[in-house]
């Protein structure tokens, strides 16, 4: 009898561990959209961040055995411009460009709600929840940004979007600015009088 009900447990297991996805997430709504860059966005970051650790410690050891400490204040401040170049700048840079990156973006249908997953500083998921009314697209194609939630810029790739019509519902696209099907009814009403 013990044995059959551990055995039996491990199959449920190994059923519901094959059929979830470690992003199902249904506070947040269905998964519309999974960014194919992620994890070379956080590799990255990363290697950056790492790098600039590196940097940090290895300072003081070069300055000692290198006697840029003794030398002229030019030549060190040369030194720690170049230094905080890579120890500060680009992980800076890198964090501005890639912070829009859309990790995962769920949807809730009867909230018209949309949540966007993105990298932090530090690094970890952040959850961005906004309405598809606060979408804005920018006016000049810009290199980082498809869109605006609120004030937030948010980069997707259109073409990773596995259903088009989620795509066309996220930009505003399937909603015409000319005029509403209401408003089609009362002109063809018009007519007929």
């Amino acid at each position: 009898g013990f044995i059959f009900q551990v055995t039996s447990f491990q199959g449920v297991a190994v059923r519901s561990l094959s059929t979830s996805s470690p992003h199902d997430h249904p506070e947040h709504g269905r998964l519309v959209y999974k960014g194919n860059l992620a994890k070379t966005v956080l590799g990255v970051k990363f290697f950056s961040y790492s790098t600039s650790i590196f940097n940090l410690f290895m300072m003081p050891y070069i300055m000692l055995k290198s006697g840029i400490g003794v030398e002229s204040l030019l030549v060190q401040a040369a030194f720690y411009g170049l230094i905080g170049i890579f120890t500060f700048v680009t992980p800076v840079t890198l964090h501005i460009l890639t912070k829009g990156y859309v990790i995962r973006l769920y949807y809730k249908d009867e909230m018209d709600t949309y949540t966007a997953i993105t990298y932090n500083a530090i690094l970890a998921e952040k959850v961005t929840v906004f309405h598809q009314k606060d979408v804005k697209i920018p006016d000049i194609t810009k290199m980082f940004t498809t869109f605006y939630a609120k004030t937030k810029s948010m980069l997707v790739n259109p073409t990773l979007f596995p259903n088009p019509q989620d795509y066309n519902h996220l930009m505003g696209y399937d909603k015409s600015s000319f005029f509403k099907i209401e408003d089609l009814e009362e002109v063809k009403e018009a007519d007929e009088r």
